[in-house]
């Protein structure tokens, strides 16, 4: 009797937690009207292209977005003849979003930083800063939708 009494009770507070699933697609209900970028071009671009599919036609809240990305390269590491060996790449998004109908401004920023190895080639040295830009900028994209979602949809 005691072992039911305490599985009835464990169940019911699981099932009553209150807890729901959210359907990811109803949280992007908006339109993007208008990104304005400035800075770094390839860093820009990359964003650009991942929020474009994430804009809906047809609804009330729209709004626009103002990049301005920088992109700054540093000497992380020299070797014991004073060649650089390692580069850092910090790459930092200031961010506002102006909802066009409340006229409500949502300014942030986002920042990832990374590093990167010389290669004995120049050219696979210029290849490894591209694929570390595309990496982060595809990141800060993802991390930037998760963003314009959360502050958009707060009660």
């Amino acid at each position: 009797m005691k072992k039911k009494f305490l599985t009835l009770i464990f169940i019911l507070t699981l099932t009553a937690c209150g807890f729901k699933v959210v359907n990811q697609s109803e949280l992007g209900n908006f339109k993007i009207s208008e990104i304005a970028t400035s800075g770094d071009k390839r860093i820009n671009y990359v964003i650009k292209k991942k929020l474009n599919p994430y804009s809906k036609d047809n609804l009330n809240n729209i709004i626009t977005i103002e990049l301005k990305t920088e992109k700054q390269k540093t000497i992380k590491e020299k070797n014991i003849n004073n060649e650089v060996t390692k580069y850092n790449i910090k790459i930092n998004i200031d961010v506002e979003i102006i909802e066009l109908k409340s006229n409500k401004k949502h300014k942030f920023k986002l920042s990832k930083t990374g590093e990167y190895s010389v290669a004995s080639q120049y050219s696979q040295t210029l290849s490894n800063e591209k694929k570390l830009i595309k990496v982060y900028s595809d990141v800060l994209a993802n991390e930037l939708l998760e963003e314009i979602i959360r502050r958009l949809n707060a009660v």
